[in-house]
């Protein structure tokens, strides 16, 4: 008798956990379609290497390619930033590999190298004669690596807020995207990770904000709502992980930079440091441009659009100007009194 009760208790648990992750599943696809109903896709594919690149392209003239952070898309770019330039540039947005609407190759790790050349391969796919690179946050350690391994490509570099150094306790700060296993990654995408990062989305989003205002239109027009779908937060979860494996090395090569390089940096930011992302570099890029903006959080280009449009196109200057100008035979002599 005992045994049959206790059989008929597994039983009703497990149909109960079948329902919970049957409930869970569909609030998940519930999400991820909602999410995609009200953002959706705004530019063009390209398929490279297996990875099918969604980006947005406007405007002629010189070249520059943006290059968004953890867990964010394009529109932290398009929206922010693009009617802040006038004529003469051409600006690229794209959503790195399995954000936004970009589609991840199978096997792909999320490395920073392999980030670094698939935005080399875009950069030759489109034709872009040594763009400048605008690169926010952990768009800002694949800019760099990005610099440091195919310095040829690129005619100099612009970084927001950028993530630079390895910092103990990284990975164990991020929380629910600290997952390893891929296996895990997966069952955490369709199941519980989504209706959690929204449930927590508001307070998320004013972490990340802070002290400035979560803007209210971030969800839609920022693109906020495409990070709540299975595959976006399995790409930031990879990403995450795959930090720690090159910045370390990264890091120690940034001395090789000899392309112009800028760096913008709220004093305020609470998600990156500027003590330990932001004010070493001055000492590690040669002829580094660095602008601190005095309190300013971690997004600068929602908050401070035009200055930020400014510092791009400064460096952009530089850039163009350097990129065209000619080199200097090797026998040639300065004048004197120059």
């Amino acid at each position: 008798m005992l045994l049959s009760i206790l059989s008929w208790l597994v039983a009703v648990l497990l149909l109960l956990a079948v329902l919970a992750i049957g409930c869970l599943v569909l609030a998940t696809l519930w999400i991820a379609a909602k999410a995609e109903r009200l953002v959706p896709p705004v530019g063009k594919f390209i398929e490279i290497d297996g990875n099918r690149i969604h980006y947005v392209d406007v405007g002629d003239g010189q070249p520059i390619v943006f290059l968004h952070g953890l867990g964010a898309q394009l529109h932290h770019f398009r929206h922010t930033l693009f009617g802040h330039f006038g004529p003469g540039y051409r600006l690229i947005a794209l959503d790195r590999p399995g954000s936004g609407y970009s589609v991840r190759a199978r096997g792909a790790t999320g490395r920073l190298p392999e980030q670094a050349e698939l935005v080399r391969r875009f950069i030759e796919t489109l034709g872009l004669e040594k763009p400048l690179v605008v690169g926010h946050s952990l768009g800002g350690a694949i800019t760099l690596t990005l610099a440091v391994e195919h310095p040829e490509a690129i005619s100099g570099i612009a970084l927001l807020a950028p993530l630079t150094h390895m910092q103990a306790g990284m990975r164990e700060n991020s929380g629910l995207l600290n997952i390893p296993s891929p296996l895990r990654r997966w069952i955490m995408a369709y199941t519980v990770a989504i209706p959690t990062s929204l449930r927590y989305a508001r307070p998320t989003m004013e972490f990340i904000f802070a002290p400035q205002a979560f803007p209210a239109d971030y969800m839609v027009d920022g693109g906020g709502w495409l990070g709540l779908r299975p595959a976006h937060f399995q790409a930031t979860s990879a990403d995450v992980v795959a930090i720690e494996r090159d910045l370390g090395r990264i890091e120690q090569r940034y001395g090789e930079i000899a392309m112009p390089a800028g760096i913008l940096f709220g004093t305020a930011d609470g998600v990156i440091d500027i003590g330990i992302h932001g004010e070493p570099m001055q000492g590690k890029i040669e002829g580094l441009d660095f602008e601190p903006v005095d309190g300013v959080g971690h997004m600068p280009q929602f908050v401070e659009p035009e200055r930020v449009a400014a510092f791009i196109q400064r460096m952009a200057a530089h850039a163009f100007r350097d990129a065209t100008s000619p080199p200097l035979h090797k026998e040639f002599k300065e004048p004197f009194g120059g």
